[in-house]
């Protein structure tokens, strides 16, 4: 019955989870990977005050139990989202680190400072400037005009317009860092 000479998807799937458990424990023996163990980890470093800002609240978001670390079960959460999470959870996961105050809606300010935290960490050029491209997003999904995007509003809004999803989508692509360690785990086999 089917390929016998092939691993099944569950083999390659644990394999894959036991490659990742050993890069975690080799960058993190404790088990507990740190604010700046996590800034190590993907490379990020001399970072701006913004980007750096920017880079705690995406750990923030990471650490579930707001403990100031990312465990391994936390860090597959992370992954998994990155590499198999659906439009649902990524928008959800990018409102959670959008909303910067916690308070349950995003301000100018607050998309203001990721976009332009997350242009210095991807030092690619844009056509808009970030004043602009925020402004656009507000005049598209504030439907009830009041300078703040709430959840609901985000999260149709986003989903109702293919230009915005695509680029929110793309500038927060993490797979580019994904692919960086499957390329060392890959070198390490």
């Amino acid at each position: 019955m089917g390929n016998s000479n092939g691993a099944s998807v569950e083999e390659l799937q644990a394999c894959e989870s036991h490659q990742w458990y050993r890069k975690f424990m080799t960058e993190c023996p404790s088990g507990l990977l740190t604010y700046y163990e996590f800034k190590k980890f993907f490379g990020l470093k001399n970072l701006s005050e913004s980007s750096n800002a920017y880079v705690r609240s995406m750990f923030s978001t990471f650490d579930m139990n707001d403990d100031g670390f990312i465990d391994f079960m936390e860090y597959v959460a992370a992954l998994s989202l990155v590499l198999k999470g659906g439009v649902q959870k990524k928008l959800r996961w990018y409102f959670k680190l959008y909303d910067i105050d916690g308070s349950g809606c995003i301000d100018r300010e607050e998309l203001l400072l990721i976009i332009k935290s997350i242009r210095a960490i991807n030092g690619i050029p844009y056509e808009m400037s970030a004043e602009d491209f925020a402004n656009m997003v507000f005049d598209k999904i504030d439907t009830n005009g009041d300078g703040e995007l709430s959840y609901e509003e985000f999260m149709e809004g986003v989903q109702n317009d293919e230009m915005l999803l695509k680029t929110l989508t793309e500038s927060l692509d993490l797979s580019h860092i994904v692919q960086k360690i499957q390329g060392e785990l890959m070198a390490n086999i």
